[in-house]
């Protein structure tokens, strides 16, 4: 996957170890996040998210992905292909720099990758989101995700997840 091809308006790179002081500054700033979704980001639980995999994928279906200004990160995607069937794209985690929070730049970020997800061939987006967290909610819904009806429970909350089909 060429990272340049998934945003017009950011330069796009996998993310590494190095990376975790820009990864604490821009999570850290998100605590609503946190409150429904333990546990708070930590170096260790950065590492372990580096390589978490689903089930049925490899290291080359995962791409921790960081989209900068400049030096400045801005948002981070957890992207994995190809899962969990052919042709979707799961976000395992999507957080956008606080300060950029309320002005559109969210949307228009999510608008931008699918749109260059669905040109890469991919028919639809999977994530999920933890129930009773009403930003997150109201962020992914107004961003076209549907609820499919699944929700299972993990770490003491539930996650409802949400589709959005690619055109």
């Amino acid at each position: 996957m060429n990272y340049s091809d998934l945003s017009r308006s950011y330069s796009v790179r996998q993310l590494t170890v190095a990376d975790y002081p820009a990864v604490y500054s821009l999570c850290s700033a998100n605590p609503l996040f946190y409150e429904h979704c333990p546990p708070f980001i930590s170096e260790e639980q950065f590492r372990a998210d580096l390589l978490a995999l689903p089930p049925r994928t490899t290291v080359q279906d995962k791409h921790y992905l960081g989209f900068f200004e400049g030096m400045r990160l801005c948002a981070i995607l957890d992207l994995i292909t190809d899962y969990p069937g052919p042709e979707i794209a799961f976000w395992g985690f999507f957080m956008l720099e606080k300060t950029m929070q309320g002005q559109g730049r969210g949307t228009a970020l999510v608008s931008e990758l699918c749109s260059a997800l669905s040109g890469m061939g991919f028919r639809a987006v999977r994530l999920g989101w933890v129930r009773g967290n009403p930003q997150a909610e109201h962020f992914w819904k107004k961003n076209a995700f549907v609820p499919t009806g699944v929700t299972y429970d993990t770490n003491g909350y539930t996650v409802v997840v949400a589709r959005r089909e690619l055109t």
